[in-house]
């Protein structure tokens, strides 16, 4: 009798949970699962093709072919524990923390000028840390975003405002011109997603069309004078000289983009298979397992393996703007857009600069680049994502 009562006990509570993981209101059942495989995928299929860019290259792997795989694979674990984590803080709870993680990204962005601060490729931009190097712009973009989001919905959330006054867009633009700031020589790279950022928030926020009209202007009207004052290291000069002439110095300034094309071509519709690039065998590529990594799917996957990659990202890209559209609140819906204008312009980017449509910027490419720093940063937006997902209306 108490076994057969125990069964059916355990029965019951079985069922029970099985109820609450179906319940519409419940935390699995809130979770983007869509949003969620999909930055997955693009992860792992970055894994493959980052070993793929590395295992023959001893210069850098110490003899060590699976060196850069585990490294990425390690690099995602600990993405997606930050993503768990911002999931169960929630981005409602971490805003009073905002001000606080705003000053250490912009602390962590001034101690690349200090002897911790390490010089790659020509931009000081990293920190070097027992060995490991951080690049704490990536995590600027976060603060940006969060910051912009507190200041330009504060009013608004609390029912005072339709939509952010000047005092508050002004504060705003005050804030994300700090990091700007810093970068804006630098790293040029860095410069262009935040100020695409800024510009997504200011249109989402609500904020009059001139705001964005005239961060646009100040855009031009900065290059220009950046340009005419000469204030431009050589590389820089370089990297522009090679976009607007595709054919200069092609053993030179020109060499990159120069065989990023031609791996793109000889991949044709389905690669040459896995492994078996040449431009990625031979190493003829450089900073192919980072910057150029999209080069490598194109040669060894073909057209449907880079279209595999484009696809994914605009299936993260369309989860995140449903996530914007359904926030049910001004701070939520700009995070969600902030994130959306970063992935878009930072891709668009990085894989028009393998095309040649546009300037090399040394910015990686979302989940797929290797990078430990950059990894975290985009994992920790998508934990950001899912928490104002959670928070949705349920009819929504």
């Amino acid at each position: 009798m108490s076994v057969h009562t125990l069964t059916l006990d355990g029965q019951a509570t079985r069922k029970s949970t099985w109820r609450r993981i179906a319940d519409r209101d419940s935390p699995v059942r809130r979770v983007d699962w869509i949003l969620l495989l999909a930055a997955l995928a693009l992860s792992v299929f970055g894994a493959v093709l980052v070993w793929s860019a590395t295992r023959n290259r001893t210069e850098i792997n110490g003899g060590d072919s699976e060196f850069f795989l585990i490294r990425q694979a390690v690099n995602l674990a600990i993405g997606l524990v930050l993503a768990a984590g911002v999931v169960w803080l929630g981005h409602q709870r971490l805003r009073s923390a905002v001000p606080l993680f705003f000053a250490l990204s912009i602390g962590a962005m001034l101690l690349v000028f200090s002897p911790l601060g390490t010089e790659i490729n020509g931009q000081r931009a990293w920190l070097s840390i027992g060995g490991y190097t951080l690049q704490p712009g990536e995590f600027a973009k976060i603060a940006v975003i969060l910051g912009m989001a507190l200041i330009l919905a504060a009013q608004v959330d609390a029912g005072d405002r339709e939509y952010p006054g000047r005092r508050a867009v002004l504060q705003a633009l005050a804030l994300a011109g700090v990091p700007l700031a810093i970068v804006v020589i630098d790293d040029m790279g860095m410069a262009m997603v935040l100020t695409m950022i800024v510009l997504g928030v200011l249109l989402v926020s609500g904020a009059p069309l001139k705001w964005s009209i005239g961060l646009i202007l100040a855009g031009v009207v900065a290059a220009v004078l950046v340009w005419a004052l000469g204030v431009l290291d050589q590389y820089q000069i370089d990297r522009f000289a090679a976009f607007a002439d595709p054919s200069r110095d092609p053993s030179g300034v020109g060499y990159n983009t120069n065989q990023a094309r031609i791996a793109i071509g000889s991949g044709q519709l389905t690669g040459t298979g896995l492994f078996q690039g040449t431009q990625t065998t031979g190493q003829f590529v450089p900073e192919q397992h980072t910057d150029f990594i999209f080069t490598v799917a194109a040669e060894e996957l073909g057209f449907v393996g880079a279209g595999g990659i484009i696809v994914l990202m605009g299936v993260i890209l369309w989860r995140a703007l449903r996530i914007a559209r359904d926030a049910p609140d001004l701070y939520s819906t700009i995070i969600a857009a902030g994130i959306v204008a970063w992935f878009a312009f930072q891709c668009f980017e990085n894989i028009g600069m393998a095309l040649g449509i546009m300037p090399v910027a040394g910015l990686p490419l979302p989940f797929v680049s290797y990078g430990g720093t950059a990894m975290f940063a985009v994992w920790i937006a998508i934990g950001l994502l899912q928490s104002v997902r959670m928070k949705r209306p349920l009819s929504a």
